[in-house]
């Protein structure tokens, strides 16, 4: 077992996107389905680029290298280009997703219309503590840990959430592995051991803070 890290070069492995490319066509539809919230209808490179500050030239360059999009002086069309980000990104369609955590952060996690947002729909959620399970967590019941291994197999789940005490971390990876997810979210500080064919991606609110202070001191 290994600690897996990603590594950028060009923009295209075959037929596969690099690293670099699809987080700023993540962060883009990001923007863009928070525009279309806000009832927008058109956008252009630069306003993208205030909400995530990418060079609107390297915008520009990342959408023009999959189409023609947009108008000069128009801007970019928000319905027409998410789903053209969402064909890119391989990402129509509902995805189950599986919570772990019924505290303070996994209800606000199931309760947020972010991943619904993407097409992400929380099929299951799972505590260790008893008294939770049963109990509701955004449009779901948390389930006894122990049922995990069937449930995510029943409901073709390959992406888990993990919103648990750091300690705890590495079990759930472990268990969530043999039962068949590929791709862990952690909002845990801890670092997870997992095989090759499996990726983890972390989320760090200090560490985002921390990149923005870098750039705003120096």
């Amino acid at each position: 077992m290994a600690l897996r890290i990603a590594t950028e070069g060009g923009t295209r492995t075959g037929d596969r996107l690099t690293v670099g490319v699809a987080a700023r066509l993540s962060q883009y539809l990001r923007v863009l389905i928070q525009a279309r919230k806000m009832g927008k209808e058109r956008i252009s490179s630069q306003e993208i680029s205030e909400y995530t500050n990418i060079n609107a030239t390297q915008i520009r360059r990342d959408l023009s290298a999959f189409g023609k999009f947009g108008k000069r002086g128009v801007g970019y069309s928000i319905d027409g280009l998410i789903g053209e980000i969402r064909k890119i990104l391989r990402t129509q369609g509902q995805h189950n997703i599986v919570l772990f955590g019924g505290g303070r952060l996994g209800q606000a996690i199931a309760s947020s219309t972010i991943f619904a947002d993407h097409g992400f729909n929380v099929a299951a959620a799972f505590d260790t503590d008893e008294s939770k399970v049963g109990t509701p967590i955004g449009d779901t019941t948390i389930s006894a840990y122990d049922e995990l291994g069937d449930v995510i197999r029943e409901k073709n789940i390959i992406v888990a959430v993990l919103a648990v005490p750091p300690e705890a971390a590495q079990q759930v990876a472990d268990d969530v592995v043999e039962a068949g997810v590929k791709i862990i979210f952690n909002y845990t500080e801890a670092l997870l051991d997992v095989p090759p064919e499996v990726t983890v991606h972390t989320t760090s609110p200090a560490v985002e803070l921390l990149y923005a202070l870098y750039f705003y001191l120096t």
